[in-house]
């Protein structure tokens, strides 16, 4: 069963369309060659002071999530680019099956 995998961080403000940008423009297409990625979704709101961003990121199984993120699978992978904008987030990803409706 295909497996979304769910995380958030926080940026400033004026950090946020960077963030956005890395994520559409750069991150997710890299991960196109990680075996069983599935593609990615991003929402984004106001939070107070913040933008709060949650990713959700869709593997074909647990085990193509392991492979991406390694044994500590629930620990979120954090790239260089990400970690210069993000000003805090969560320190676990969580999994959820998933099915999927369509109009």
């Amino acid at each position: 069963m295909p497996i979304t995998r769910m995380w958030r961080g926080w940026t400033t403000e004026d950090a946020a369309d960077d963030y956005e940008h890395f994520l559409l423009e750069e991150l997710f297409p890299s991960m196109r060659s990680i075996d069983g990625f599935l593609g990615a979704d991003v929402l984004r709101r106001a939070d107070a002071d913040e933008v709060a961003f949650v990713t959700l990121t869709r593997f074909r199984s647990i085990t193509d999530v392991r492979d991406f993120a390694g044994d500590a699978f629930e620990v979120p992978v954090i790239e260089p680019r990400a970690a210069e904008l993000l000003a805090h987030y969560d320190d676990r990803a969580v999994h959820y099956e998933t099915v999927h409706f369509e109009m």
